[in-house]
């Protein structure tokens, strides 16, 4: 019954896939799904695509292992991601009307920027949908007892998430979204109300976490601790915002208002509700410590779905695959879009110059299929955990692209040559560390974010050499951009 209820559905998720596929008609319609989504469905999206792989298996494994404290990063820096993103980020984004947020990058400074910047995002999702991938391969060897390994998972959940997402793009993000999302509030919400019951109720559990010193949050009045509870929050609370799929969702809303209060609610939705597979997977303590200790010891990601396989009835196990099947679908489908729009407009648009739309669309859906091939085989070889690998995802943009955004959109002396000096000196410095003091006090990261900073300043207080050669070429590029479309 368990099988059956996945097969069915993983085909409804492909029909809703394939039916608002009959909704696109130009590449406006696959990349922003015509700028029409209203409040509910870009509430949806934000909080479907963020609720994914780790926010289920990734942190409740970390939370039974390192409590709060191993968590700055996700959930805490990825809603303040989404906070600030509504609060400063939608409105000016929204009323630019560009297609990705690497066009935003060449609009203010430059094709090199363009460049630079969009390589950095698309490299950041490689870890963020491998997660996906991975988590996917986990559900299906464990759904058929070992019959499937982990590898034929990854490849049977990345051929259905590519299948729905290829032909209907954002259409059938947004949509399949709206879907996950009531799917995953209904089925975690009853999960944590059966298995809160059989470990005594929520009091309990939350006074045997407090006494385990798993509740334990702020860090150690010393320096190193309070550096690396800033670095672990701005990882993503700063470097998830440069993301092409967050620009989408503000950017598919019908209109401004819409793309701030959608993108305000999903994250303040995403924050309130990650706590409810913490709390499910540490009942676990509770109701079976000897599972708890075999797993921390194997793989501390098994430790909630074996919970769930091993103490609730038929019914129960149904609604917590189902809620973590769409948590996974949901997040992998936007974040295997994302990577492969910009790379498609902001990378390879420029060498295929006088494209027609219909030919950039059918491009950008090859990239589709060549990134899902691309992110299944790294998944198969890396041993990183889920939530490593969707923390390490934002080092690159948080290096890079975070602070080229940041000033360009809230300081108007910000040039082409100093977000060139911050994405150099931001790289350097990140890449350096990372190879001769990796356990610094000051992680290498957030130095090269640091370090962005100052070659900003610098670069743009500095006399200029590269603003009128760049953004000329930039117009040019623009000009041809729109006469195909």
């Amino acid at each position: 019954m368990l099988i059956a209820f996945v097969i069915l559905y993983l085909l409804v998720s492909i029909g809703i896939g394939l039916y608002a596929a009959t909704r696109v008609k130009n590449s406006t319609d696959y990349v922003a799904a015509g700028r029409h989504l209203p409040l509910y469905i870009v509430t949806a999206t934000v909080f479907a695509t963020w609720f994914g792989s780790e926010t289920v298996l990734g942190i409740s494994a970390t939370f039974i292992d390192e409590g709060l404290r191993g968590l700055w990063s996700d959930p805490f820096g990825a809603s303040l991601c989404l906070i600030l993103v509504g609060l400063f980020f939608a409105r000016p984004l929204y009323r630019m009307n560009l297609l990705t947020l690497g066009d935003y990058y060449r609009t203010r400074y430059g094709r090199t920027v363009e460049l630079l910047c969009s390589i950095a995002i698309v490299i950041s999702y490689l870890g963020w949908v491998s997660a996906q991938i991975t988590a996917l391969g986990l559900v299906f060897n464990i759904l058929s007892d070992g019959a499937i390994s982990s590898e034929m998972g990854m490849m049977i959940g990345a051929g259905v998430v590519l299948l729905y997402t290829l032909f209907g793009g954002m259409w059938s993000v947004a949509l399949t979204d709206f879907m996950q999302m009531t799917i995953i509030i209904i089925g975690l919400a009853y999960i944590a109300w059966v298995v809160g019951d059989m470990a005594g109720g929520v009091g309990t559990v939350v006074a045997h976490a407090n006494e385990a010193g798993k509740l334990n949050f702020l860090p150690a009045l010393d320096p190193k601790d309070v550096i690396a509870f800033a670095a672990g929050i701005l990882t993503m609370g700063f470097g998830s915002i440069p993301q092409q799929d967050v620009f989408q969702r503000i950017n598919s809303a019908r209109d401004e208002k819409t793309a701030v209060r959608g993108t305000l609610l999903g994250g303040s939705g995403y924050f309130l509700f990650a706590f409810i597979p913490l709390f499910i997977a540490y009942s676990a303590t509770l109701i079976d410590p000897a599972l708890v200790a075999n797993y921390q010891e194997s793989d501390s990601q098994q430790i909630l779905p074996q919970l769930i396989l091993q103490h609730t009835p038929l019914f129960a196990q149904v609604m917590f695959f189902g809620a973590l099947l769409s948590a996974i679908m949901s997040t992998a489908s936007g974040t295997l879009l994302a990577p492969s729009v910009t790379f498609s407009e902001n990378i390879l648009r420029s060498t295929f110059r006088g494209m027609t739309d219909r030919q950039f669309l059918w491009m950008t859906r090859v990239v589709v299929v060549v990134f899902a091939v691309l992110v299944t085989w790294y998944a198969m070889r890396t041993d990183e955990s889920i939530h490593a690998m969707v923390e390490n995802a934002y080092k690159v943009t948080l290096a890079t692209a975070f602070v080229p955004l940041a000033f360009g959109l809230y300081w108007k002396r910000a040039s082409t040559q100093g977000a060139l000096a911050s994405i150099l000196l931001g790289l350097v410095v990140w890449l350096g560390l990372e190879m001769v003091a990796p356990e610094a006090a000051v992680p290498p990261h957030f130095a090269g974010m640091l370090a962005g900073i100052v070659g900003m300043l610098a670069g743009s207080l500095l006399p200029q050499t590269l603003v009128r050669q760049s953004h000329g070429h930039s117009a040019h590029l623009d000009l041809g951009r729109q006469e195909s479309r």
